[in-house]
């Protein structure tokens, strides 16, 4: 569905509109940007809602996609200047895993927002594994330990256990099998003969459309699904199945969405790339400024069906800070979605490296690449450059506060602490080839999937 920019301004706006644009000299005005029906496409309907766009003087229309696949081949075709994306999107795109181009970020979207969520009928088998409170609530975060004899009585019953995940190079599908692997459960491997996913698996993982997660799930063609919000909520809502683990709960403060545009849009178009990234900078300052005081008011926003279309009600459950598991089991949340805070919009190298890890624990990337490869990728598609651009921008117009940005970053956080994961391995973005050899389950060093197993 499309959402087109309003005709009529206020003065102010199109005064600071017009002074904005030509310090910029804008060389495209009239865009139009894709999105998938997600709660954290956010920036992109608050930025447009707001005015921030035309603030830039930027003419916008937001237009949903039916999938990941179209939104990407709109991109790379320039149907679409530039979209709301996975974060493996322009990395795969980049190195070639899929349909080829070149992609940039400016701009990652948010933190966190992700869950795997089961029907009912497995969540009542995985119940009896899973440890509870002193108040009977099951306690958080559930290891896929729990799940793990549920699959072992499918697979000796030689029936096939299955669950969804919205797209080869999502983050759902590398944070599922993140949480398989760290219970023990193979999550399967790719090979350049076989794109499936699915060998060697004890779940088989198959892509289906965010917004049709819970019918297929209701309909029994999955038993589950890990997928961004609204759509585990949803599954609360209709009583059809339970959440089991936030990603925040899985890795704290974990890398989401990104903004993605083409290479040759960026360069072509310089000025307009760096009045967008303002854009959505002001939008994800506003979405998490004092202390998410803007989320009911964004939520409503969601709501509307020219966005993501689900009730406000299912889309506040998460956005406003609180998360639901079993029904009325509701907990708090506060960084179940963040879009500004802990430095979420900037595009660091260390994130994209992660993406790319795990691309090559699975079989995505097929050899071993040297440190130097993952380091020359990252920079290749995640451009600081441009976001730090825009950020001094709004920091001299007043717009941004100078201390909320990180100027003097190498491109690389902290390394996450074991604390902070659930299978307590930490993250060093700054040694790949050593984080990928010591997770336990995955590809190592020196091996790769050949007629349907691991050589090497």
């Amino acid at each position: 569905m499309k959402k087109t920019r309003a005709i009529l301004l206020a003065t102010s706006s199109l005064l600071a509109s017009t002074a904005v644009a030509q310090s910029l000299d804008l060389e495209k005005e009239d865009l139009t940007l894709g999105f998938i029906k997600l709660t954290d496409m956010a920036p992109l309907a608050v930025a447009y809602e707001l005015g921030y766009f035309e603030d830039e003087g930027l003419f916008v229309t937001l237009e949903a996609q039916a999938n990941w696949k179209v939104l990407l081949d709109g991109v790379i075709s320039g149907e679409l200047d530039g979209a709301h994306m996975l974060a493996g999107q322009p990395l795969a795109a980049t190195i070639g895993y899929g349909t080829e181009a070149h992609i940039i970020t400016p701009f990652s979207m948010d933190l966190n927002g992700n869950a795997i969520t089961v029907s009912n009928e497995i969540w009542d088998q995985m119940r009896p594994n899973v440890p509870l409170m002193d108040d009977g609530r099951p306690q958080h975060p559930i290891s896929a330990s729990a799940l793990a004899p549920v699959v072992e009585e499918y697979l000796d019953r030689g029936e096939p256990f299955n669950m969804g995940m919205v797209f080869p190079v999502s983050t759902h599908n590398y944070e599922i099998r993140y949480w398989l692997a760290a219970g023990g459960l193979e999550p399967g491997f790719y090979s350049e003969q076989d794109i499936s996913g699915q060998i060697g698996a004890d779940v088989l993982l198959s892509v289906t459309p965010p917004p049709q997660m819970p019918s297929t799930m209701e309909a029994g063609t999955i038993f589950g699904y890990a997928v961004g919000e609204p759509w585990n909520q949803q599954a609360v809502f209709k009583g059809i199945g339970v959440p089991v683990i936030t990603d925040y709960d899985m890795w704290k403060n974990n890398p989401e969405k990104v903004f993605g545009i083409t290479a040759e849009f960026a360069a072509d178009y310089p000025n307009t790339t760096t009045a967008l990234t303002k854009a959505l900078i002001r939008a994800a300052i506003w979405l998490d400024e004092n202390d998410n005081a803007n989320r009911e008011e964004a939520v409503e926003m969601l709501s509307r069906p020219e966005y993501v279309g689900a009730d406000a009600e299912v889309i506040a459950n998460s956005m406003t800070g609180f998360f639901e598991f079993e029904k009325g089991d509701v907990r708090p949340a506060p960084d179940f979605n963040v879009f500004f805070r802990y430095n979420a919009t900037y595009p660091f190298y260390s994130d994209a490296i992660w993406y790319l890890t795990q691309m090559r624990r699975w079989g995505q990337i097929p050899e071993t690449m040297p440190d130097a490869w993952y380091f020359e990728t990252a920079a290749n598609v995640y451009r600081p450059d441009i976001y730090l651009e825009a950020a001094r921008l709004l920091v001299d117009e007043g717009m941004a506060n100078e201390a909320d940005f990180p100027w003097d970053t190498d491109g690389f956080k902290d390394p996450t602490p074991a604390s902070d994961i659930i299978d307590a391995i930490p993250y060093d973005g700054r040694s790949p080839n050593a984080y990928i050899d010591s997770l336990p389950i995955g590809l190592k060093s020196g091996q790769t999937v050949l007629d349907g197993e691991i050589q090497g």
